[in-house]
């Protein structure tokens, strides 16, 4: 059974591997949402409910460290490899739709899956650049082309919110990805092993874009909560 705490009213489960959270999804239709310290030290009550609501994992070292403290052992899962692992496990079987990133970033997204998994069943696609009316049309695409997993990559909260009227109109497993398509196409470069292996990928991120300082210091206050048990 798979234990699961609160963290600053957000429930996140605890896996103890990758293999565990596979078997977990199986056959859901939900929403998995990526937990970090950022998204933990956000008051948003509607990504909250979302959060409760479906299957919050955690994502990021803040988090884990989090459930770590409220007595749950719990690895890091990583969405930006762990949607991979799922079409890995699944592509023989399910069929797939993909929302997110430029027109040139998922043409070649698409391109690479079929490359890297021969015979995937793509049932759709298209960019992340489109406009709120343009949402119905993809909507009635993926009732009509009915995938079993849906992948959006437009960034949190925005994609989470999309997964959600989605899922009320087309039951399906839903995993929000953030910029996973740029990476996965070779457009924007993860932190090194040695980073993400001491759980500094957030601090190579400021590295390479200054412009995230003040996200950052923001969770200088989540950190302090989390090693003073404040959580």
């Amino acid at each position: 059974m798979i234990k699961s705490k609160f963290i600053l009213n957000k429930k996140i489960h605890a896996f103890l591997s990758k293999e565990e959270m596979l078997d977990f999804i199986k056959d859901k239709n939900q929403l998995l949402i990526a937990i970090n310290a950022e998204k933990l030290n956000l008051k948003n009550s509607n990504l909250t409910n979302l959060i409760n609501n479906n299957i919050g994992y955690p994502d990021g070292i803040g988090a884990v460290l989090a459930l770590k403290r409220k007595g749950l052992k719990s690895v890091k899962i990583a969405g930006a490899e762990f949607w991979l692992d799922i079409i890995e496990r699944n592509y023989t079987n399910d069929s797939f739709y993909f929302i997110g990133g430029s027109n040139e970033v998922i043409e070649k997204t698409i391109v690479m899956l079929r490359i890297d998994y021969p015979n995937i069943n793509i049932c759709g696609y298209r960019d992340g650049y489109f406009k709120e009316e343009d949402t119905d049309c993809i909507l009635q695409d993926i009732v009509e082309k009915k995938p079993d997993i849906v992948f959006v990559a437009l960034g949190s909260p925005k994609q989470e919110f999309l997964m959600d009227v989605f899922l009320k109109e087309h039951k399906a497993l839903y995993m929000g990805l953030g910029g996973s398509f740029d990476v996965y196409a070779g457009v924007k470069k993860r932190a090194p092993k040695i980073f993400i292996k001491l759980g500094l990928e957030w601090f190579y991120r400021l590295l390479k874009e200054p412009s995230r300082f003040f996200r950052q210091f923001k969770l200088v206050a989540f950190f302090f909560k989390v090693m003073f048990n404040k959580i």
